[in-house]
């Protein structure tokens, strides 16, 4: 287990469970389009069911990652290294953890509530907007790894 608190693969001062999950992130929106493409393929099944396996997936990451920032020391320890403005970047992260908590808000009740949506004609509004926040969340979540681990 030391070797997720050790230097990650990015090259940067990372550790490789940010890293792994950093990666996880930005592959995020990528996995999500190719399932909405499942669903504009009328492959509506299999697009319900990989929505819940990348869903659950992405939760696991997340708990993933929280376990490892509070093993580590949290933001403070991760901004040690940092030359950027310890202010600037609590308002980033702030930012980040807003975009990511409504985004997972958005998603749980799109995937608890397709039916429904589904007949009233609005879960396609709802997974676009799902969509762009799995977009935002990644890239406020790069935003947020390169004030702690790049500058």
């Amino acid at each position: 287990m030391d070797f997720m608190y050790g230097p990650g693969f990015f090259g940067t001062r990372s550790p490789m469970f940010m890293d792994i999950v950093s990666a996880i992130v930005a592959l995020l929106p990528f996995l999500m389009l190719g399932i909405i493409f499942l669903a504009r393929m009328k492959k509506h099944k299999l697009h319900a069911q990989m929505q819940w396996v990348l869903y659950i997936v992405s939760v696991l990451v997340l708990t993933y990652f929280e376990i490892g920032v509070r093993l580590v020391g949290g933001f403070a320890k991760f901004m040690e290294g940092s030359g950027v403005e310890h202010d600037y970047a609590v308002i980033v992260l702030i930012f980040h953890i807003a975009v990511s908590v409504i985004t997972l808000i958005i998603w749980t009740t799109t995937l608890l509530m397709a039916k429904k949506q589904l007949q009233l004609n609005k879960h396609k509004r709802a997974g676009y907007l799902t969509f762009f926040g799995v977009i935002m969340t990644s890239l406020t979540g790069g935003w947020v790894y390169l004030l702690m681990f790049v500058y």
